[in-house]
């Protein structure tokens, strides 16, 4: 990010130049997945100095100077710049230069800061959820299988992650934990429970630090007694 200020310069006689970059605030530089944080650069300068620019880049080498279109020219000698999720996150380098009147650069001063990137939660899903059989007769095992799936630039599935089923008997309200079971490296789950009276099922995935929670599709099994006949 490059710009430049533009100070009013004063007569005085012959000193040496003083150029330092004095502030730069907030550091780290915070930035939250969605948002932009400004960042403000203060800059101290001599009377012999006509102009000063200051550009902003990341100390990693393998980065180009990034050029800042929404950097803002305070007064005297101070600056604001944005940065947003797309910045690389990590040590940066700020560095001044001043000018005389004759556009001859006569001081420069850097300064290092971090730029830190709070990512938000990734979207998950729960696909292909399904209890079987969809007729069982008390007593017998119900089976349950699906797959937990994050968006990370398409969906793909989640490793080591703990996905419980929860059952709904016909005729109450209330969800009741019945299974659990870890996604294996594809992200699919398996578990299973004793058939006890007909009801809804589903898998429930309560999200982690980075990954937000999510719910599968309702599945009915139907539950028959030994009385019971087709």
């Amino acid at each position: 990010m490059l710009v430049s200020g533009a100070g009013a310069a004063t007569a005085a006689t012959k000193t040496d130049t003083q150029l330092k970059i004095r502030d730069i605030s907030p550091n780290p530089v915070v930035v939250k997945a969605g948002a932009e944080t400004t960042a403000y650069f203060d800059v101290g300068a001599s009377s012999d100095v006509e102009k000063v620019e200051l550009s902003v880049a990341p100390a990693d080498a393998n980065f180009r100077t990034m050029r800042g279109k929404d950097a803002k020219d305070l007064e005297g000698w101070r600056w604001a710049i944005g940065f947003n999720e797309n910045d690389p996150a990590g040590k940066w380098r700020a560095t001044a230069v001043a000018f005389d009147k004759g556009g001859k650069e006569i001081a420069k001063d850097e300064a290092f800061f971090s730029v830190e990137i709070v990512k938000g939660k990734a979207d998950t899903r729960i696909s292909r959820f399904s209890a079987d059989p969809y007729k069982v007769r008390k007593g017998k095992s119900i089976y349950f299988s699906g797959r937990l799936l994050v968006d990370d630039h398409g969906w793909e599935g989640v490793r080591g992650e703990r996905v419980s089923i929860y059952y709904r008997a016909n005729g109450s309200s209330a969800w009741k934990w019945v299974a659990s079971d870890w996604t294996d490296r594809g992200g699919k789950f398996y578990a299973k429970t004793r058939a006890y009276k007909s009801g809804t099922f589903r898998a429930v995935y309560a999200g982690d630090d980075e990954l937000e929670g999510a719910k599968s599709r309702t599945d009915y099994v139907r539950v028959y007694g030994s009385w019971w006949r087709r």
